[in-house]
């Protein structure tokens, strides 16, 4: 049993990232044998930009003025892009005291006219927009945004670059993740109890104050710094995943101040954790059989029989490695929970659907580092053993701080009943999360609730048929809340829309935010 369920991250790089996971599988597979003033060419220099419109700077809250009139500098890096750092408040309820900086990267607009800038999140929460935009920004947006925009990508508070949260080692982080619970016994669920009350306590030492200050709310106020430094009046927004939810809180804080947001892969506010696991439990549930369903079609295909034979065969699998905890080739021990985070992650793409297929053919046959190798990816760990983000770390610490959670043993134990009733394959391995958050230092800032919109600015979500991460129910919802808002559907498989959809999802978003022509309430495509 899981620490923490499987699904840490409801991001859009992630999807973006297992795209190249069935080349990366063959790969193995071989192997195993034996934000402003840029210049139109991405600048040479680093350039420093004040409020060239002074309304800009009156329409700071008060009390924040000399961060949303301050100078940031930009300076050439990665390649022929720009990076700053921008100063924001630890606490915005003491904006005279200590104060952090937030990482953003940003891609010249390839145009002559350009609008403004286009700030965007890929989800997590805990994911890096800074590496998005870089490693993704060319090719995932089209050239009629590319033309328009300057391309912004940012490492929210407690993300990466941005007063990281920090907890453990590289190797710590392996043996946590190798680690095996029974929470159904007394006895394992004071282990697992324990065990998160001694990573709470590293991540308070080791990353400071800031813990308690990075929240959603906390973060929606830095984005509309950036907004200003940016010389932007208005913000323009994509936000994938988790970053829906960032959005629709900006939205809500303020109104006045939205131009075009669009918020893929929508994350419904007003539900709980518990609403939230229990819909993610299902989706990744219905997620599964689409990939058996499509797998028994394909030459190659470990599984047989009818859907039904095909889950119940993976189900087999799963459980055959929670009874007895296989070795990879490298030598680390995968239970159950491990081989399940791995057999999520393609989950998240149907493009992915090939590596997991290869991954499950050689599990049945005995072999699970491939299954290790997924799960890595989802981790953000190297081959090299090495962590390259802390994204894992900043999903539980910002969700501590989002959501009350129900840590009374008995609440615990029934919610995994239900996920089990609900989500027979994987249900299981969604339960107890609530333990991380058991004896975090700092109390939830947050109470979930619909979401209240007043702005004239009109919203667009996307929702996706067959999303695992965000089910597409919470889309409407979301649509629903905001009022003035459109609803886009995609009818398709795997997380989110916009880069990986049809043609119909990828002109209605760009007409909307290059043409500001918003699409048809309840199109799909």
């Amino acid at each position: 049993m899981m620490s923490t369920p499987p699904l840490t991250v409801r991001s859009r790089s992630l999807a973006a990232a297992v795209r190249a996971a069935a080349a990366m599988v063959v790969v193995l597979l071989l192997t195993s044998c034996s934000l402003l003033g840029l210049s139109k060419d991405g600048g040479s220099a680093g350039s420093s930009t004040g409020q060239a419109d002074p309304s800009i700077a009156a329409g700071a809250p008060e009390g924040l003025e000399d961060f949303y009139t301050q100078q940031v500098v930009w300076a050439p890096c990665e390649d022929k892009m720009q990076c700053a750092k921008i100063k924001v408040p630890l606490d915005y309820a003491k904006p005279d005291g200590k104060t952090i900086e937030i990482a953003a990267l940003k891609i010249a607009s390839k145009g002559n006219k350009k609008q403004g800038s286009l700030l965007i999140n890929p989800g997590g929460p805990g994911a890096s927009g800074y590496d998005f935009v870089r490693d993704a920004g060319n090719g995932h947006f089209s050239e009629k945004v590319r033309a328009n925009f300057d391309l912004v990508g940012f490492d929210p508070r407690g993300v990466k670059r941005s007063a990281p949260v920090t907890c453990l080692t590289d190797r710590e982080r392996d043996e946590a993740r190798a680690k095996i619970y029974t929470p159904q016994t007394d006895a394992g669920l004071a282990t697992l109890i324990a065990d998160n009350k001694t990573t709470a306590a590293k991540c308070d030492e080791l990353t400071g104050p800031v813990l308690g200050h990075i929240d959603t709310v906390s973060a929606a106020k830095d984005l509309d710094v950036l907004r200003a430094v940016l010389n932007d009046s208005k913000l323009n927004y994509m936000g994938f995943s988790y970053g829906t939810f960032l959005g629709s809180t900006y939205a809500a804080l303020f109104p006045d101040n939205v131009g075009r947001v669009v918020l893929d892969g929508a994350v419904d506010p007003s539900l709980s954790v518990e609403e939230l696991t229990m819909g993610q439990a299902k989706a990744f549930e219905k997620a599964l059989r689409s990939y058996v369903g499509h797998c028994l079609k394909q030459e190659g295909c470990p599984l047989s029989g009818t859907v039904e034979d095909g889950v119940q065969q993976v189900n087999d699998t799963i459980q055959s490695v929670v009874a007895n905890p296989r070795s990879a080739k490298d030598g680390r021990i995968v239970g159950g929970n491990t081989f399940a985070s791995g057999l999520i992650v393609p989950l998240y793409a149907n493009e992915s659907w090939p590596a997991l297929t290869q991954a499950l053919d050689a599990a049945m046959k005995g072999d699970v580092s491939l299954m290790l190798r997924l799960a890595d990816l989802g981790a953000d760990r190297g081959a090299n053993g090495k962590y390259t983000s802390n994204t894992a770390l900043a999903f539980s610490a910002i969700n501590c701080l989002d959501y009350p959670m129900n840590s009374d043993p008995a609440a615990m134990r029934a919610e995994e009943q239900e996920l089990r009733e609900a989500s027979p394959t994987l249900g299981s391995f969604f339960a107890y999360g609530a333990a991380n958050c058991a004896n975090w230092p700092y109390k939830s800032a947050r109470t979930p609730a619909p979401v209240e919109y007043s702005g004239s600015s009109p919203i667009v979500v996307v929702g996706t048929t067959g999303d695992p991460a965000t089910p597409v129910e919470w889309a409407s919802s979301l649509r629903k809340q905001l009022g003035n808002a459109s609803l886009l559907t995609w009818k398709g498989e795997g997380h989110t829309a916009y880069g990986r959809a049809n043609t119909c999802i990828s002109n209605a978003v760009d007409n909307y935010l290059v043409d500001g022509k918003e699409p048809a309430d309840n199109t799909v495509c």
